[in-house]
């Protein structure tokens, strides 16, 4: 639509301003929108988002789409439809809805947009205070469009030009780019997140293959998206050799710590020697449960609470102590020592049955209590047990279990020693001084 057209149909909606005729545009126009606006309400009602998530999530976008533009696009339908007849039947001037037209046209356009910028992106500060600016950019071009001044603007905009390399570009081939690769992004992460939450929801595959597909899929379609958009614009790709080449020499040299965390964590989620769950220590002091892997770092989270950020370098580098690897069951150790005549076989009976009392003590591996050393104030006896949660930790289950044997062993007269000294003096009392 050029400048000559829409001056035409603003000149012809004057005219019909003045036509008593006018009025029946707008009660037709009205009724349209309020018909199309019912019909919207009551399709919403129906609860189309909970019946098409049966049918995944392909459907679920589609139906969530269709609801966001339903009223623009069923008020196009009526409004076209009502022009129709008015023109066949002669009933007056139609050009108030030759205006409507683009401007409903638009607000689906703007809408579905929206929607899918919602649908591709998780709800963050950004989109929310990006979304009227977003608006005002497609609702700035279609005004542009409909006034008929983007052709002047686009030839304008081509004036200006430069030279990168070989290649001739201006402004508008720039613009142009930049618009056809945000959308080709926009389209390669939507894409690349429903298979991602499709592969992430396979239970058949292996936790560590799932996040790895996922973030080889987002990868992979976003470059290709990348390549694509410029491709389309007529940007030479092979342009963007000399950048790679910097970009390699830029990771060779001062990313090389980051980009050995990126591999090391694809390694580690390629060979799962670590996953998430897994209860494993770093030191003496830095142990408990794998709660997240990245690419770049893995979060571990102590007993205490505290979560612990590790750079995948360091694990894949270090001795990495995994305790439930191949098995989840852990083997815990109480030691406690007996005096020298102490019955001994009544003493293991004792911490035995005290092991056996406990919920998390597994009875397969059984308890067993062996005498560890003859030590100087008594006899050392090991309790051994096994648990199968050791991600609650073993601080709970040790008190538990010594506080049933110092019972027993008080029940039944059974004596822990402490360090004793005996000072004996040799050839009598010593004369005063």
């Amino acid at each position: 639509m050029n400048e000559q057209v829409m001056f035409a149909l603003l000149l012809e909606l004057w005219r019909d301003l003045r036509d008593p005729a006018f009025l029946w545009q707008v009660f037709a126009l009205g009724l349209s929108l309020l018909l199309a606006w019912g019909l919207s309400r009551y399709g919403e009602r129906q609860e189309f988002a909970q019946a098409s998530a049966d049918y995944g999530a392909l459907r679920a976008f589609g139906t969530g789409s269709l609801k966001r533009v339903a009223f623009p696009l069923l008020s196009l339908l009526f409004v076209v439809i009502v022009r129709k007849v008015f023109k066949y039947w002669q009933l007056g001037p139609v050009s108030l809805f030759d205006l409507a037209v683009p401007l409903l046209l638009s607000m689906a356009l703007v809408r579905a947009a929206i929607y899918v910028l919602r649908h591709a992106f998780s709800p963050s500060g950004w989109l929310a205070s990006s979304e009227r600016f977003i608006a005002t950019s497609i609702w700035l071009c279609l005004a542009l469009y409909i006034t008929g001044l983007a052709v002047p603007l686009m030839e304008m905009l081509e004036q200006v030009s430069f030279h990168a390399g070989s290649q001739r570009l201006d402004l508008w081939t720039l613009l142009t780019g930049l618009v056809t690769v945000v959308v080709t992004l926009l389209v390669a992460l939507w894409l690349s997140g429903e298979i991602e939450g499709r592969v992430l929801a396979n239970e058949s595959l292996d936790s560590n293959l799932r996040v790895v597909l996922g973030r080889l899929v987002k990868a992979v379609l976003s470059v290709i998206a990348l390549l694509l958009g410029l491709s389309m614009v007529g940007i030479d790709i092979t342009a963007l050799s000399v950048f790679s080449g910097a970009l390699a020499v830029g990771l060779g040299l001062g990313l090389q710590k980051i980009a050995s965390n990126y591999v090391s964590g694809f390694i580690i989620l390629l060979d799962r020697s670590i996953r998430i769950g897994h209860v494993v220590a770093l030191d003496a002091a830095t142990s408990g449960v794998v709660t997240q892997i990245t690419a770049r770092y893995t979060v571990l989270r102590t007993l205490t609470g505290t979560e612990v950020i590790i750079p995948n370098e360091y694990l894949v580098s270090n001795i990495v102590r995994n305790e439930s690897y191949s098995d989840s069951r852990v083997r815990v150790v109480v030691s406690v020592q007996v005096a020298y005549g102490t019955d001994l076989e009544q003493a293991m009976r004792l911490m035995n049955a005290a092991a056996q009392a406990q919920a998390r003590v597994l009875a397969d591996p059984a308890p067993q209590v062996l005498l560890a050393a003859f030590a100087e104030s008594g006899i050392n006896l090991d309790l051994g047990f096994w648990i199968a949660d050791p991600q609650e930790g073993t601080g709970g289950v040790r008190s538990a279990i010594n506080m049933a044997i110092w019972r027993s062993f008080a029940e039944n007269h059974i004596e822990i020693p402490f360090p004793q000294r005996e000072v004996r003096l040799i050839g009598g009392t010593p004369s005063a001084a």
